[in-house]
């Protein structure tokens, strides 16, 4: 028997998005970072991908269309959450260039974990977190 986890770590998050252009642009926007990666070209991408945070952890932007059949539209499922040194200061950030209020700023316990999540403008969830343990492994 191996042992070696099985779930090794979070390679990337795919987000679908009808216009993956301008699905792309409000990223850069929000994150301060453009894509590192786009394809067919960056006039008319199918897929972009960026590089964020300490680890480089993979966010792509795939086109609708390529989603598995029987894949769930709209927004719903797993929260994606991502690490942010000052989590009001990034969801009104968010909420100043479009998004919208998902699950409001909430303390989860006494141990300094707090979470939030916001809709981007074409309907999928941004879950945002501020974690002790993130930071403890930095």
């Amino acid at each position: 028997m191996s042992t070696t986890p099985a779930l090794r770590g979070l390679a990337q998050i795919n987000i679908p998005a009808d216009d993956v252009a301008a699905t792309r642009d409000w990223y850069a926007r929000a994150t301060g970072v453009e894509p590192y990666f786009q394809q067919p070209d960056s006039e008319a991408p199918a897929y972009v991908e960026f590089r964020l945070g300490d680890r480089l952890n993979e966010l792509g932007i795939i086109a609708r269309r390529y989603l598995p059949t029987g894949h769930a539209g709209g927004s719903g499922g797993v929260i994606a959450r991502w690490h942010v040194d000052d989590l009001e200061g990034m969801v009104a950030h968010l909420l100043d260039i479009g998004a919208t209020e998902h699950e409001p700023i909430t303390p989860r316990g006494d141990e300094g974990f707090v979470t939030a999540s916001v809709l981007d403008p074409f309907g999928n969830i941004l879950g945002l977190i501020h974690s002790p343990h993130y930071l403890e492994q930095r």
